[in-house]
């Protein structure tokens, strides 16, 4: 039986490629993508049958580059995954703790590890397109003295060393994944549903949208907001709240809302990440 292929931005031993295998297990093909731009494309391009791409991070905040290519792509969300953010200290034989003088690895990794850096202030911190990537950079020439901060299974793939590991400064560090599709998926399970909206910029206008879900005891989970490209000062208002498109109460809350909507979507519906 041939293996689904999802795509993931970054190298091999990303955090996405972590994700990945929480989410489906380990019996797929992974296909890492250079940008998010290129994530998106490897399905609307059939290169993959599916793509996870990072959402938000409970730290640094919204992916709003993936916000916007949601809105851009035909594409739909049929599940979630949320992975536990574990930074590690990865290097090669000849490198040590005492010896480590430059960590590289994504600028957000390296402002995650601020309590690290305090206690080794002497260690150069050096900012990279991907942490996983510095890992593989480092893998060609082994430089003694220079590490990367990355997930356990970049150190694994690259079969270094993990010279020390929760390096992160807060232990509640979670990013939420999105699994998308080129066909929406709505399963029994399903009890949560992401849309994005917009709505004319008047006095008022927003409060009705949301008194949509309100006067039917529906629990909004998120609201973010994007610039409407080209309009300044209006923007799409992307919102999750928690039910299934078939019930009865949910159709009737997105029937209103498009009534007092100039523009709605649904994203996904699909089952919400365990805790």
């Amino acid at each position: 039986m041939k293996k689904e292929t999802i795509a993931f931005q970054g190298e091999r031993g990303a955090f996405s490629e972590e994700a990945a295998y929480k989410l489906l297990g380990q019996n797929i093909q992974v296909l890492p993508c250079p940008t998010f731009e290129a994530l998106f494309a490897s399905v609307t391009k059939g290169k993959a049958t599916r793509c996870l791409a990072p959402i938000e991070n409970t730290l640094a905040g919204s992916v709003y580059e993936n916000y916007d290519l949601l809105l851009k792509n035909d594409l739909h969300i049929v599940a979630e995954v949320k992975l536990r953010i574990v930074h590690n200290l990865i290097a090669f034989p000849g490198t040590t703790l005492r010896n480590l003088q430059r960590v590289y690895s994504h600028p957000v990794a390296l402002a995650q590890c601020q309590k690290f850096f305090a206690a080794h202030p002497k260690i150069e911190r050096i900012p990279f397109y991907d942490t996983a990537g510095s890992v593989k950079m480092l893998a060609g020439d082994k430089p003694i003295g220079s590490a990367a901060i990355a997930s356990r299974v970049a150190a694994s793939f690259y079969a270094a060393r993990i010279l020390k590991t929760h390096l992160e400064d807060h232990r509640e560090n979670f990013t939420r994944f999105l699994l998308l599709s080129p066909k929406p998926v709505v399963s029994q399970k399903a009890n949560k549903v992401s849309i994005v909206f917009s709505t004319r910029n008047v006095p008022g206008a927003l409060y009705k949208c949301l008194s949509v879900f309100a006067l039917r005891d529906i629990d909004l989970s998120k609201m973010e907001s994007r610039p409407l490209s080209g309009r300044p000062w209006e923007y799409f208002f992307y919102l999750d709240f928690s039910g299934n498109v078939k019930e009865e109460r949910c159709r009737r809350a997105l029937d209103h809302l498009q009534e007092v909507t100039n523009f709605l979507r649904v994203l996904g519906c699909y089952e919400s990440a365990k805790p």
